[in-house]
């Protein structure tokens, strides 16, 4: 189960790299929900969705977008509650195991949904510029990750974001492809190589990255 650390500690780092792309990032209000249904439809991607076609589930790439997904939510919960924190992580355990929802006045179980049929709710939330913690709950389970997990692969995707900034993201000349790979491909190779307890992890994770995006052919 989340502890409140760890979702104090997701919410300082979210601030913290949101305000690094723009330090009034609470105020400009950006339409993070809008992210959160593209990275929905990759996940269905990653997961394999054509009837028509053989498609095998991509289960390390699905639970990298779930990460995704979560940056954006976290940014939308601290845009809703004015960039305070407490209030955040208040609205987080408040719903953290609800186990249904009503959307467009329908009643929704999420034990009795598929895992696409999920993603398909959450973009569909997402759409109307609504969020749900029970179900992002519920796709953790369904993608066999708990909130450790998450939580692991949440900080190694903040250094990446990081890594991605201070290498030109914004500015447009960040390569994202390096030898063929995308960089989230890289990351989770570089986190099976690495102890995500160590006391230096981000550091080495950072390092790690700079490394291969300096050595590797990033054409």
């Amino acid at each position: 189960m989340l502890t409140a650390n760890q979702a104090s500690t997701m919410l300082a780092l979210q601030d913290k790299m949101n305000a690094k792309v723009n330090p009034d990032w609470v105020n400009v209000r950006s339409p993070f929900l809008r992210a959160v249904v593209i990275e929905g439809a990759e996940a269905i991607e990653h997961h394999g969705w054509k009837w028509w076609k053989k498609q095998d589930c991509d289960l390390a790439q699905l639970q990298m977008e779930l990460v995704d997904i979560w940056h954006f939510v976290l940014s939308a919960i601290l845009i809703k509650h004015e960039g305070s924190q407490v209030a955040a992580s208040d609205d987080i355990f408040n719903h953290l195991t609800a186990q249904k929802l009503t959307f467009d006045g329908q009643d929704y179980v999420f034990s009795q949904l598929s895992l696409l049929d999920k993603l398909e709710l959450l973009i569909g939330l997402a759409a109307a510029k609504r969020y749900d913690i029970g179900l992002f709950s519920a796709l953790l389970q369904d993608c066999q990750m708990d909130w450790d997990a998450l939580y692991a692969q949440y900080v190694s995707k903040n250094v990446l974001n990081f890594f991605r900034q201070d290498n030109g993201y914004k500015e447009g000349t960040y390569i994202k492809v390096w030898s063929g790979r995308e960089d989230n491909e890289h990351l989770v190779e570089i986190m099976e190589k690495l102890d995500i307890k160590a006391q230096d992890y981000q550091d080495q994770l950072y390092q790690e990255l700079s490394k291969r995006y300096s050595l590797l052919d990033v054409t």
